[in-house]
């Protein structure tokens, strides 16, 4: 078969639907869900600081789904500027919902590869230490295709198949491509430049 005749049997990829995206405060079912959960009396922001961000997003199976993350009020636009470029660059999302929805364990969320953000919880090791995402100002993505590695550590497990970086897997993130541009362009910085343990999976306005 001539080359000619493969590409026209590939053809150029399906046209995307149109992106939508929303920023709302937060309802109040999602926040009943969240209290007792990813939130709590004495989490460093309150409830009235965060807003929904419900954005259009490709999934593994290359069908648009509505994701929902819960971010800082002060972040919520620049993030969902940020979502509309991942769109368009078709860089797929196996799935985006709230980390209530797993209880708020993390290693719950990451193990069913759950894109997240707002989750008001301490750093592993830091004991009285605030992670990123307890003021809305991080997000993880993809985190089974994107884990956290510090030497032989990986997590979640089920991630050590892409502690190769130089594997191209769809939902993978690697350094300078669209979606660390994307984030990029809003001020906010890549784990996966991180000098010690690398955290493929993270996002943060604070570079934390």
């Amino acid at each position: 078969m001539g080359l000619g005749v493969l590409a026209a049997c590939v053809g150029p990829p399906n046209p995307l639907p149109p992106f939508a995206g929303t920023v709302a405060e937060l309802p109040a079912d999602v926040r009943q869900q969240m209290t007792g959960r990813s939130w709590r009396p004495g989490c460093p922001v309150g409830l009235d600081e965060l807003r929904l961000v419900s954005v259009t997003h490709l999934g593994f199976d290359g069908q648009p789904h509505v994701g929902r993350l819960v971010i800082h009020r002060d972040q919520a636009a620049a993030v969902l500027a940020t979502f509309r470029a991942l769109f368009e660059a078709r860089f797929a999302i196996e799935r985006m919902q709230l980390v209530d929805d797993f209880g708020a364990d993390d290693a719950a969320s990451m193990a069913a590869n759950n894109t997240s953000a707002f989750n008001c919880r301490g750093i592993d090791g830091r004991p009285g230490a605030w992670s990123e995402h307890s003021y809305g100002w991080a997000i993880d993505i993809n985190p089974v295709q994107n884990p956290w590695v510090r030497g032989s550590q990986v997590d979640p497990p089920s991630g050590a198949p892409y502690v190769d970086r130089a594997l191209q897997a769809p939902g993978m993130v690697h350094a300078d491509d669209a979606v660390v541009r994307a984030f990029g362009s809003i001020g906010w910085a890549w784990g996966g430049y991180f000098r010690n343990a690398k955290d493929y999976q993270h996002f943060s306005a604070t570079g934390r």
